[in-house]
């Protein structure tokens, strides 16, 4: 089960207890769920229990109590567990969570995490004579396209060679009538600093992947390819997901996140006879992984939301970081032969270069294959 099929699933379940009487209130259209936080567990957690309570008129505990056996009906859905003031945390049975969660990305590909069509919202950005700020609120206009919404952006400058070097575009340049603030506005980049000498892909990286309210540095560090470097190590990733792609097809075989049990041999499965069966090879293979990826969707609503790139900048660089440790476990080894294992991480790394590739793009970045 994947967050979107998740959330889908947790209104269902409001919708269930509406029309039973359990619950007096309008079925909202849409339901966060995300890790949980301090002093939750499971895989998800959802505050749609709080959300309802004021309209229920009942408290956020017994909102939930009502919504949770509606939940474990859930196929997918192993525990939910009532935390805090009403929080719901779910518990997903990990074979069937990992095996969706990567074929929906495969599925859907680079437009993983993007909404189904618009959503009727029309979004004006406008910004200061500013690099920094075009160059954000053109990547926030990106993202909130890919949620559905509508979005002109407009500047009160734009120097030709930010759009030349930099890849920016505005939909109109100049002074806007006093009922248009100003609304994207982040601390400018250092006068000393020249963003553009470090061209359009670590120019934009340097000057997105700070918060809004950090000073962006913008020197060669982000040119260098070295772990530090921070774009490098997004980018290395998605070129050594791209490269086990390549590497599988001469070795003669494909991507299946779900190739059913898995034969496993060695000391450490813990049997007596130095075999085993892996029922979840995905979920066993890189869970830390699993989770960055399943967070994609809500990092990118999120981002747009709060204008804020630099939310989906540092969401790509945790991808990375729990990629780069899996990927070279995908391919054979030695004389090893291409096994089902194999083909559930080629699913996973193919996956993995689908989020940090459609990552890029949203932020004006190019993904190379090769690096």
């Amino acid at each position: 089960m994947t967050p979107v099929e998740l959330s889908r699933t947790v209104l269902h379940a409001v919708r269930r207890a509406v029309d039973a009487g359990e619950l007096s209130v309008a079925v909202p259209t849409r339901a966060v769920v995300a890790p949980p936080g301090p002093g939750g567990c499971g895989d998800y957690a959802t505050s749609i229990a709080l959300q309802l309570a004021r309209p229920a008129g009942q408290p956020p505990l017994k909102v939930a109590e009502v919504l949770r056996p509606h939940l474990l009906g859930a196929d997918g859905i192993t525990d939910v567990v009532l935390t805090g003031p009403g929080f719901l945390n779910i518990s997903l049975d990990r074979a069937a969570s990992g095996v969706g969660l990567v074929g929906e990305i495969l599925r859907r590909g680079e437009w993983y995490g993007y909404a189904d069509g618009p959503d009727g919202r029309v979004v004006q950005l406008h910004c200061p004579y500013d690099l920094r700020a075009v160059v954000v609120a053109d990547a926030a206009a990106r993202l909130l396209r890919s949620q559905g919404a509508l979005v002109r952006v407009t500047a009160e400058g734009v120097e030709p060679a930010w759009t030349s070097v930099l890849g920016v575009t505005v939909d109109a340049v100049g002074r806007a009538p006093a009922e248009l603030p100003v609304n994207v506005r982040p601390v400018p980049a250092p006068e000393s600093a020249d963003p553009m000498s470090l061209g359009r892909d670590a120019g934009r990286w340097a000057l997105l992947h700070p918060a809004p309210h950090d000073r962006p540095r913008a020197d060669d560090q982000h040119l260098v390819q070295r772990e530090s470097n921070p774009l490098f190590r997004v980018r290395y990733a998605h070129a050594r997901a791209r490269a086990a792609t390549r590497n599988a097809a001469d070795l003669g075989f494909t991507a299946d996140p779900d190739p059913g049990p898995v034969p496993v041999t060695g000391s450490d499965t813990g049997t007596p006879n130095g075999t085993a069966t892996v029922t979840a090879p995905l979920a066993d293979a890189a869970p830390q992984l699993l989770v960055a990826l399943a967070d994609h969707p809500r990092v990118l609503a999120a981002a747009a939301d709060h204008r804020a790139p630099d939310r989906l900048a540092r969401h790509l660089v945790t991808v990375a970081d729990a990629a780069l440790p899996f990927l070279p476990t995908v391919l054979p080894r030695g004389g090893e032969k291409p096994s089902a294992a194999h083909r559930a991480r080629l699913a996973l790394a193919e996956a993995v270069g689908a989020v940090l590739a459609g990552g890029l793009d949203l932020l004006g970045i190019d993904a190379p294959d090769h690096l």
